[in-house]
């Protein structure tokens, strides 16, 4: 069975930092592009981050210099260090796990809500 957790959010200040975490389970986890995605009431889902198979990033311009994505095969989990939090990330935050378009999974997601 196929199962993304994310965990780590949460309410933080302008300002802050958090860490999300995504543990998977259920499939060949570094066989996957890993990504994080983002998405505000009333607004679109966006990609706010990726990570290759062998290690290679991007990132949504908006959080470029701010966000960190990193993996870890061993431990079939990915993470997503959030730095200079502004308010405008506040939404809710899903880990995909993406092979292919008729094989990809997504998690519930973790809520992250920046405010003073």
């Amino acid at each position: 069975q196929v199962q993304l957790v994310e965990s780590g959010g949460g309410l933080v200040q302008p300002g802050g930092s958090l860490r999300l975490s995504c543990a998977a389970s259920g499939f060949t986890f570094s066989s996957y592009v890993m990504s994080w995605y983002r998405q505000a009431p009333g607004k679109e889902r966006e990609l706010v981050a990726a990570i290759a198979r062998a290690g290679g990033t991007r990132y949504a311009d908006s959080v470029k210099g701010r966000f960190t994505i990193s993996r870890d095969n061993a431990k079939n989990t990915v993470y997503l260090q959030m730095n200079s939090l502004k308010p405008e990330d506040t939404a809710m935050y899903l880990c995909n796990a993406y092979v292919s378009k008729m094989t990809n999974y997504w998690g519930q997601g973790t809520q992250v809500t920046v405010s003073s």
